[in-house]
Formats: structure tokens, sequence, C-alpha cells
């Protein structure tokens, strides 16, 4: 297995792909990244092009003129309280020409780690697609994504799992009844939020319409047959664990007739969506897999 780059031994984006999700520890990624080293490659040059690199893989500004972005507070009395996000609409919602025409709204969740300016710039991509997305931080009770990743990981795993999907159920609900939304909404996410957007779709039932999940776990089998939405999955073929349990995914949506399409992207690691993380990145696949998801979006979320 090749990295992104082809640069970056398989074992070390392995042993980045585990640090990140916390099986081990920043220790153990070290000593194993330092058994790595060689052919050119010292461990600190190995780390550095393992880390994310939000600069170099922004795509939309900030400040671009097409968007609209703002950060909404949403309540969740039966979460933590409350739960903050990151809005963004195109810049013809709020046009005169576009004061009769609602969009659909998009959920997007984070990898575990907080609402990261990667997770932002996909938000904003959405946007530029016609969507109203909304990205929640689900490490707002303990102050929100702090700016580095490592203690944004920190911080998540001291959140009560429960407490923050109910977070997350009430971001969704917020979404779907804000005045520029049609009322039809869609959830995405990465990792834990690919698991989480699986989860939504057995809570949340007919009311939410689609969900794109990547490289997530799936919704627990006896949850199934609560889904409505049309569930678009994506996973790396490289990312073993997840890979090998789609066909028993598939088979609990079939068996309950959720429509559904799968992908196991080839030559695809845990992760291969995210441009910031370029050795993990897939610069053929992860095209794909966002076609397909704005296609899927749009059939699902645009008609009554």
């Amino acid at each position: 297995m090749e990295s992104g780059q082809g640069k970056i031994p398989a074992e070390a984006v392995d042993l980045y792909t585990r640090f990140v999700h916390g099986e081990i520890s920043r220790r153990a990624f070290t000593a194993g990244i330092s058994r790595c080293a060689g052919a050119g490659m010292t461990a600190g040059g190995i780390i550095a092009a393992l880390m994310p690199n939000y600069a170099l893989a922004q795509q939309i500004r900030r400040d671009d003129e097409r968007i609209r972005a703002g950060y909404e507070t949403v309540a969740s009395p039966k979460g933590n309280g409350s739960i903050r996000g990151y809005l963004v609409r195109p810049f013809s919602a709020e046009s005169r020409e576009a004061t009769s025409t609602k969009l659909p709204g998009v959920l997007v969740i984070h990898e575990n780690r907080g609402l990261n300016p990667h997770t932002e710039d996909v938000a904003r991509r959405f946007a530029l697609e016609n969507f109203i997305a909304f990205a929640p931080d689900t490490t707002t009770s303990l102050g929100g994504y702090p700016g580095d990743d490592y203690k944004g990981g920190q911080m998540f795993a001291k959140i009560d799992r429960d407490k923050m999907t109910e977070d997350l159920v009430a971001a969704a609900r917020w979404l779907k009844a804000h005045p520029g939304c049609n009322g039809r909404i869609a959830a995405t996410g990465f990792c834990y939020g690919g698991g989480a957007s699986n989860a939504l779709a057995a809570i949340l039932g007919d009311e939410l319409s689609a969900a794109a999940p990547f490289y997530g776990a799936p919704t627990p089998a006896a949850e199934v047959p609560r889904i409505k939405a049309a569930i678009l999955i994506h996973h790396g073929a490289l990312d073993t664990r997840l890979a090998e349990g789609y066909p028993a995914q598939e088979a609990a949506l079939k068996q309950h007739n959720i429509r559904h399409e799968g992908h196991v992207w080839p030559n695809s690691v845990h992760g291969f969506f995210n441009d910031a993380t370029p050795e993990r990145y897939n610069k053929v696949t992860a095209p794909q897999a966002w076609n397909r998801t704005i296609e899927w979006f749009n059939q699902y979320t645009r008609t009554a």
C-alpha cells in the first residue's frame, strides 16, 4: 500500500490513523515512526508529513465573496445544553432574486477532534454546491475546538457520547427548521462523523432525507429498520476493518429495503477524503466520492 504522496511507509500512515483514533499513545506513535525512518527520511520528517496542513488544503477562503458564513449556537436541552456550529450559505441565498428559493441543508460532522479548519472548509464547499451547510462542534461544552488536533482529540474523549449524540440531533433539527432551508436535510461526516451520520439516520427517521457517511461505523443492526433516509456509504479498500465489515452493513440495509449505495474505493486508506492530511488523501478517489455525494444529496433533498 502506498500513501497519498507515495513517500511515507504504509506502516507510518497506519500508525497515524491509530494515533488519531486514540488506539495508541503519542509515545507509542513516535516510537513506531522512529522504526519507520530510513531511506532519506527522518522520524521528524515523517511526522511532519503526516500532520494536517490546513492552510495548504483550504479550497475556499473564509472570506470568499460567494458565501456567507458565521457561527450559531443551538440549544440542546437533552445534550450538553448547547452546541455551537459553523453555518455557511451561498451568497445567492441572501440576494433579492433568491428570496423565494429555499435550499436543502447538510449537516457536516467532523472527525474525533472537534470542528477543525478542514471540516469548516468542507462546509464551505457544500455552500458552493447550493446547500445550507451547518458544521457543529461536539467539543462545545468544553470550550470548543482548541486550535490543535491533539488537544481537540483529548477533549473529545472526555465528553459523554449519549449527550454528544443529542447535541447532533438538536443541530440537525435546528438546521431543518432554519428559515432558509426547504425542510429537507442530509448528513455527512468523516470517521466519528461518518458513524454519527449512520446513527442519526436511525434516530431521526423520516426527518433525515439522505446520509453519506465516510469511513464511519455502521448503524447497529437492531436500529437499521428505523432508517428512512437514502444512505450512500464510502469506505477505503485499504481501511481493512471497516471495508471487511461492509458486506454485513450492506446486507442489513438490503434486508430492510433501505435505499442505499456503497463504494469501497480502491487504493484508499482511512481518511482518504481529507486533503489536509496529504499522506492519506487519495487525489483520484476523493473527488469521485465528493461528486457522487453531491449527486446523491441533490437527488434526495431537492424534491419532495
